[in-house]
C-alpha cells in the first residue's frame, strides 16, 4: 500500500465513530516507534516489529504534552523538540543559481579541419608525409602525383606560351590581341586542379613537362587521418589525407534530459581535465545541438577553449560546470524536503511545538536550498532535521490503525468524539496488549 492510499484510509477512518479511538491507539504505536528511535543499542527494525518491546522501556521518557490531532500535525514539549534533534530553517526568497555538473569530451574544431583529395586520379610516385599525427603546415608538400590528366594540360600550357610568342611578331591587325587569353586558359586549369603557381612558372619557364606535380597542404595543423601509400593509384575526389588544426578545441558535454532547459547558448563553463588537475579552463557554451541521444537520452553542449600549446588532445575527458544566471525564487534548506515517493513533504512549525506536515511542489534543487513552486509561504518555519521521526508516524498511521482494530472492526459502539488533542501525560499503558507486526 503505498503512502497516498494509508493517507487516505486514515482520513475514511477518522469520520467514523471509532476514528478517534484509533488515532489514541495510533499514538501509542508512534510513542514505541519514537521510543525505540532514541535506543541506539539495540536494533531498530526489531523495535519497530516489536511495540510491546518498545513500551517496556518508556519508563523516564518524557513524552508529557506530546499530542495528535485530526489534521495530522503533531505537538511535541521543548524537551522533546531538544531530545529529537529537531531544527528549524526559514522559507524565503534567495538568489537561486543554476549550476549542472556534468562530463564532457575533448573533440576537434570541425570549422578548422580539412581534407587534401586530388581533383584527378593518377598514381603516387612519393610521400612526404607519411604518418598520421605528422604536424604540417600550410603550403608544405604532401606527396608527388603523376597524371596522364596533368602531363596533358602541361602540353597544352606549353603550346599556348609558344603560340603566343609567335602571335607577338604577327603582322595580322588585331591576331595577337587575344593570344594571351590561351595562356589565361591553361594556367586557370591546373590551378584548379590545385596545382601551384610556382610550379605552373616553372614549367613554363624550362619548357619542360614535368613527370610529377606536387601535392601541398591547404591548412596548418596534425594530421589525423592518412589513407594512401606510395605507389597507390588513387582517384578524383579521393581522400588522402584529413588534417586537423589544434589551436581551438571542441568539449562537448552530455547534458541529461532534466537539465536541457537549465542551460542556454552563452552560459560560462569551467572544464577541468584529469590530466591538469587545479588547473580549470574558462569558455562559454558555444552552441546546444537541437537533438537528444535516443540511446542515452543527453543532450550535447558545445564549449569553445583556445589551446595554443596543443596540450588538450581529442579524446580526453573532462568535469565540465555549466553556470546559468541567477535567479529569485521560494527555497528551503534542501534537508527540510522529506521525499515520499509521490509527493514531497515538509513540516511546518505552527508555534507552541505544534508541527504541521505540508505537501509542497518543489523545483530545482541547487547546493544546499531546494526551490519550492507551491505549498507554504515566505517567512514560514519548516523543520530541517528529525523528519524521518516525524514523517514515520504520519506514512504509517494506516497501517498501525489496521493491526490495530482488524481492518476496521468494530469498537463495541464506543464514541471517542471531541478526543481530538487528547493530553497522553499520566496515560497508564499498563497492560496495554500491542499485536506484533507481520513479517
Amino acid at each position: 500500500m503505498n503512502d497516498t492510499n494509508r493517507v487516505n484510509r486514515f482520513v475514511t477512518w477518522t469520520k467514523r465513530p471509532v476514528g478517534m479511538a484509533v488515532i489514541v491507539a495510533s499514538l501509542i504505536a508512534l510513542i514505541g516507534v519514537i521510543f525505540a528511535v532514541t535506543r541506539d543499542e539495540e536494533d531498530a527494525d526489531t523495535k519497530l516489529a516489536s511495540p510491546e518491546t518498545a513500551m517496556a522501556g518508556m519508563e523516564g521518557m518524557d513524552m508529557g504534552g506530546m499530542n495528535m490531532s485530526g489534521d495530522g500535525s503533531v505537538q511535541l514539549t521543548a524537551n522533546q523538540l531538544q531530545q529529537f534533534g529537531v531544527t528549524f530553517g526559514t522559507a524565503e526568497e534567495r538568489a537561486l543559481a543554476n549550476e549542472v555538473r556534468t562530463v564532457g569530451i575533448v573533440n576537434f574544431d570541425e570549422t578548422r579541419m580539412a581534407q587534401v583529395a586530388p581533383k584527378f586520379g593518377g598514381f603516387v610516385e612519393r610521400l612526404y608525409v607519411d604518418f598520421t599525427g605528422k604536424p604540417v603546415r600550410r603550403g608544405q608538400p604532401l606527396l608527388e602525383i603523376y597524371s596522364p590528366e596533368l602531363v596533358s594540360a602541361q602540353e597544352e600550357l606549353l603550346l599556348a606560351g609558344r603560340l603566343e610568342s609567335s602571335l607577338g611578331t604577327s603582322s595580322v591587325p588585331g591576331v595577337s590581341a587575344g593570344s594571351p587569353n590561351l595562356v589565361t586558359a591553361a594556367r586557370r586549369r591546373l590551378r584548379l586542379w590545385d596545382i601551384s603557381e610556382g610550379q605552373i612558372n616553372q614549367v613554363l619557364r624550362t619548357g619542360r613537362v614535368r613527370r610529377t606535380l606536387t601535392l601541398h597542404a591547404p591548412v596548418s595543423g596534425v594530421v589525423v587521418e592518412k589513407q594512401v601509400l606510395q605507389g597507390q593509384a588513387v582517384q578524383s575526389g579521393q581522400t588522402l589525407y584529413t588534417i586537423a588544426d589544434l589551436s581551438n578545441v571542441w568539449v562537448e558535454a552530455e547534458l541529461r534530459e532534466a537539465d536541457a532547459g537549465a542551460v542556454q547558448e552563452g552560459s560560462p563553463a569551467t572544464v577541468e581535465l584529469a590530466a591538469f588537475p587545479g588547473r580549470p579552463l574558462q569558455g562559454r557554451v558555444e552552441y546546444i545541438y537541437p537533438t537528444l541521444a535516443n540511446e542515452a537520452r543527453t543532450l550535447k553542449a558545445r564549449i569553445s577553449i583556445p589551446n595554443p600549446d596543443g596540450r588538450l588532445k581529442p579524446g580526453m575527458y573532462a568535469t565540465v560546470r555549466l553556470s546559468s544566471s541567477s535567479r529569485s525564487a521560494l527555497t528551503v534548506p534542501t534537508t527540510a524536503v522529506v521525499q515520499t515517493g509521490e509527493r514531497a513533504v515538509v513540516f511546518v512549525d505552527m508555534g507552541g511545538g505544534k508541527l504541521m506536515p505540508q505537501e509542497v511542489e518543489v523545483g530545482r534543487t541547487t547546493g544546499d536550498y531546494t526551490e519550492i513552486l507551491a505549498g507554504i509561504e515566505p517567512g514560514q518555519r519548516v523543520v530541517t532535521s528529525a523528519q524521518y521521526i516525524l514523517d514515520s508516524s504520519e506514512s504509517n498511521m494506516a497501517e498501525v490503525m489496521k493491526s490495530m482494530i482488524g481492518m476496521g472492526g468494530d469498537m463495541g459502539g464506543m464514541d471517542m468524539s471531541g478526543m481530538e488533542g487528547m493530553d497522553m501525560k499520566g496515560a497508564d499503558m499498563k497492560g496495554m496488549q500491542m499485536p506484533r507486526k507481520e513479517r
